[in-house]
């Protein structure tokens, strides 16, 4: 694990690939830049948020297509896809094909639960169905039997000319094992369960803890998470908070970063809403300055890799001076080494 003197295994980023709603292409295209630019500077995965009727990635199963044309060694991974909007023997299909593409580099990013604002436009995703459609973790199961290889249909054969089998073609070996889960204390032991990864974010709930530490309660997520993993020493846990390193950052880009640090801390103070949501603070900072908040972090103690998440609503210069600083000056202060 991460503490001082204990290297960092991965180093990765979140981003939600934001574009212009009346003119999308330039924002697309940005975002697959940004996804070339990480591989040159030698981080280990990038990862893409999937939203839905915003100006944001709608569909991160096409982004990691056109990524893994343009890259050869970076990790692509969903943080995350929500099950809620789509069909797992579809979804199964379209991410083998894509893992297989890019040689094995997708880390698939799932949760469930209703869809946001899913009633406004349940009748134009599910006309018949909204109100019988299972949102719960079955929807994640079915996701993984499918990309296991286990029989979807109870036909093989030829049919005329055409072959048939029972699986999900195409078949892409140990993509199953690269699925991730992100959720709180119950979602975390339930990951384990089921022998997949582990994703934390910048957002916890109070339940089941005595304490309103947003650290010590990642922490103790992660820690559920791997005591209840049949195979905790080759578990995967990824930490996600939002960190902005300002080593070459501009006067104009420190001040503005400040702001928006501090125009989302109110947000912080105290847990919210019936489960008690508790939102991280976001960290701005010089390189040794976040190093010693995060190697002090209970959370980043106790993950493996990170995927901090770049702020929404920056410009191109910003996101390219912060993902240049994260790899050559926190990273390596971090005990991680970019890769060639």
């Amino acid at each position: 694990m991460p503490r001082r003197g204990e290297p960092l295994r991965k180093l990765g980023f979140l981003t939600i690939g934001r574009f212009d709603a009346d003119d999308p292409g330039p924002g697309i295209e940005e975002t697959l830049e940004v996804i070339t630019r990480a591989e040159h500077l030698g981080f280990d995965s990038v990862w893409l948020r999937d939203r839905h009727l915003q100006p944001g990635i709608s569909s991160p199963v096409a982004i990691m297509a056109a990524a893994s044309q343009r890259t050869s060694r970076i990790e692509l991974g969903t943080a995350v896809i929500p099950l809620g909007l789509e069909n797992p023997f579809r979804l199964a299909e379209d991410l083998a094909t894509v893992d297989i593409l890019s040689g094995g580099r997708i880390n698939p990013g799932v949760s469930v639960g209703t869809p946001m604002m899913y009633d406004h436009y349940k009748t134009a995703l599910y006309p018949d169905t909204h109100a019988l459609e299972d949102f719960s973790k079955e929807r994640v199961l079915r996701l993984l039997r499918c990309l296991r290889g286990e029989p979807v249909s109870d036909f093989e054969g030829t049919v005329g000319i055409e072959q048939f089998t029972n699986r999900i073609q195409p078949h892409s070996p140990g993509l199953a094992d690269r699925v991730w889960y992100g959720g709180g204390r119950e979602s975390a032991i339930w990951a384990a369960g089921q022998g997949i990864n582990y994703l934390t974010s910048s957002v916890v709930t109070t339940e089941g803890t005595e304490s309103h530490d947003f650290a010590t309660i990642q922490g103790e997520h992660i820690d559920a998470f791997l005591a209840n993993h049949p195979h905790p020493e080759s578990a995967r846990v990824s930490q996600g908070l939002v960190v902005i390193p300002t080593d070459s950052a501009t006067d104009d880009q420190i001040r503005r970063y400040r702001e928006y640090a501090a125009g989302r801390f109110d947000r912080t103070r105290s847990p919210q809403g019936a489960r008690g949501i508790l939102f991280s603070p976001d960290f701005v900072g010089t390189s040794d300055e976040l190093a010693d908040h995060l190697f002090d972090h209970a959370g980043f103690q106790r993950a493996t890799e990170t995927a901090f998440a770049l702020p929404f609503s920056f410009e191109e210069d910003d996101y390219r001076q912060i993902i240049t600083d994260l790899a050559e000056k926190l990273g390596p202060r971090l005990g991680w080494q970019p890769k060639d």
